[in-house]
């Protein structure tokens, strides 16, 4: 049988749990041009679901417990309320812009959402965070640009969605709040 190019490439990548985004413009064109392809394969080879947006690519497992996805959303869940809580837009943030680990400490520090920070173990210490960053590069949700510096590849927007409703939830309780004291 013959194999679309980079075959190896994609599936070793998707496999480990990475993002390919349309930056890897070989290997993610190769997967949206063949993409009834690549849904069967993965479908009948492993039983996951191919996911391509115009930014990026990923697997889905029906079967897996995957603590790191849920620490993943929880990151840029508060990462863009603490961004927006500072009057940034948090996609022109995330999309634009480098961020120091000791930036982004310090805003987990200074979090009103301390609690859920203090019980997550990938992000309740700057160690910790340093370890967390370790993994958003291994799955192509973070380049290292120097020994302290990061930005994120378009995988991010896969969570900012759950940030978003976070956010939101968030301005509704504020302002539920607000009415109750002004009564």
């Amino acid at each position: 049988m013959t194999y679309p190019d980079h075959h190896r490439k994609i599936v070793t990548a998707l496999m480990e749990g990475k993002f390919i985004t349309s930056s890897e413009t070989r290997l993610f064109d190769t997967l949206q041009e063949e993409r009834d392809f690549y849904t069967s394969f993965f479908e009948t080879s492993f039983g996951y679901e191919l996911v391509i947006t115009q930014d990026y690519a990923h697997l889905i497992s029906s079967e897996t417990n995957e603590n790191t996805s849920r620490d993943i959303s929880i990151f840029f869940s508060i990462l863009c309320f603490e961004l927006d809580k500072h009057g940034k837009n948090f996609l022109d943030e995330l999309s634009y812009n480098t961020f120091g680990m000791a930036e982004i400490a310090e805003y987990f520090r200074d979090s009103s959402w301390s609690e859920v920070i203090k019980a997550n173990k990938s992000l309740n210490s700057e160690e910790n965070l340093q370890t967390f960053f370790r993994t958003l590069v291994k799955r192509n949700i973070a380049v290292k640009e120097s020994s302290d510096e990061y930005v994120f590849t378009k995988a991010y927007k896969l969570f900012t969605e759950f940030a978003r409703e976070l956010i939101q939830r968030e301005i509704n309780e504020n302002q539920s709040e607000k009415n109750k004291d002004e009564r």
